[in-house]
């Protein structure tokens, strides 16, 4: 059976709140994604490796253009636009009125493409991941807390009768 929440926890900043493991108070809060679960921790705790491993941003699996190819695709549209200026001047020579628009929509430069946006996107909150034993402790506390809630739904559904110890015949 899987864990229900991996062992991915983001930092982020709450209102104050006694650490998990100190008691002392802090407003810094590991949670998962989405939030399953959650712990109130002080900065100490974060920068000991026996408590959680900060995790490095993840690479970018896109390869960004270089100058050079963007210099060529560049060229090439340009190319292509003046290729097509002629070719719309060669049909309609025969009209004045046409030729004076194309030379006023020509004149200014071709706008250059919009600069590309960077494609490493910094993320909001630092992501951690906690220590194995750790991280077992929060599986079992979730796992117990589940089993309580379904034992308080059923205790409800229960009759009392059959429960006692039954009478030896004898």
């Amino acid at each position: 059976m899987s864990a229900p929440f991996l062992n991915v926890y983001y930092k982020r900043r709450l209102q104050g709140h006694g650490a998990y493991i100190c008691n002392k108070p802090t407003t810094i809060v590991l949670s998962t994604q989405p939030v399953l679960d959650f712990i109130y921790t002080c900065d100490s705790h974060l920068s000991d490796p026996g408590f959680a491993t900060l995790q490095a941003p993840a690479v970018s699996p896109t390869p960004s253009a270089s100058t050079e190819e963007i210099a060529k695709i560049k060229a090439e549209w340009e190319q292509e636009q003046a290729e097509k200026e002629k070719k719309d001047e060669g049909d309609k020579k025969d009209e004045k009125k046409d030729e004076e628009k194309e030379k006023a929509v020509s004149s200014p430069k071709p706008s250059s493409p919009a600069p590309v946006a960077g494609g490493s996107t910094t993320p909001k909150h630092d992501k951690y991941v906690l220590h194995r034993q750790f991280y077992t402790m929060r599986l079992t506390e979730h796992r117990r807390r589940r089993q309580q809630k379904e034992v308080d739904a059923l205790a409800p559904k229960l009759s009392g009768a059959g429960l006692s110890v039954p009478k030896q015949m004898g």
